[in-house]
């Protein structure tokens, strides 16, 4: 009899296993659908796959079923309260949730918003999404609710001290939000010299053609970028 069972307590773990490697490999492939139904056959034999948690979130954000995604992040950082990237995923959802709900319903949610990515910045002082994530928040939101420069121009400054191509970026996303273009300009060369990536090049490349009105720098940094 204990034979037995350890054959059938073998064979679901293998089982369980097997899901879980087909769908993080159906992720991979953007084959969201298929994905999800292996990762909650893993959570049936094993409700603390968390990692398969993490994806079964992580799939509702990118089909945009943004309260699947809350629920699955909130288990998370709520059983993992010290990982930060748990803060940063609730908060994220969170923020697109307000996003797409009336103005007043948000306005409700934004203090929730703000926490879980303040949190989430005091436990990894390294997590430069989250604070790329505070920067456009803070530039969004009116001031009458909490936006400011000021403090966007905190979080810029960390990520300057994290990663230069990204503290020019989000310097210059500052200054473009505020039809600041030459300042933009500066910070955003400053980004593509250093990063030379397709992210650097766009960035720089929409500001000529969109907002700087100058098609002919747009076409010569387009020339040399594909160089």
């Amino acid at each position: 009899m204990k034979v037995i069972l350890i054959l059938i307590y073998n064979f679901l773990i293998f089982s369980n296993s097997n899901d879980f490697e087909r769908g993080e490999s159906l992720y991979k492939q953007n084959k969201f659908d298929e994905a999800k139904v292996l990762f909650i056959n893993c959570l049936k034999s094993n409700p603390n796959n968390y990692k398969a948690i993490e994806y079964l979130g992580d799939i509702a954000g990118h089909q945009k079923k943004w309260d699947e995604a809350i629920n699955q992040y909130q288990l998370l950082k709520n059983k993992f309260p010290k990982e930060a990237n748990y803060w940063y995923k609730y908060g994220g959802a969170m923020g697109m949730k307000a996003k797409s709900v009336n103005k007043f319903k948000a306005l409700g949610m934004i203090d929730d918003v703000e926490e879980a990515f303040l949190k989430a910045a005091s436990l990894d002082k390294k997590h430069v999404e989250t604070r790329w994530a505070l920067v456009m928040l803070y530039i969004e939101l009116p001031g009458i609710i909490g936006g400011s420069e000021k403090k966007a121009q905190k979080y810029a400054d960390e990520l300057m001290n994290l990663s230069k191509v990204d503290g020019y970026l989000a310097k210059g996303y500052i200054d473009e939000y505020f039809n600041r273009y030459k300042k933009a300009e500066i910070n955003y060369i400053k980004a593509h010299e250093i990063g030379n990536s397709k992210t650097t090049f766009q960035k720089l490349y929409n500001l000529y053609l969109n907002k700087i009105k100058d098609k002919a720098k747009a076409n010569q940094l387009k020339e040399q970028f594909e160089k």
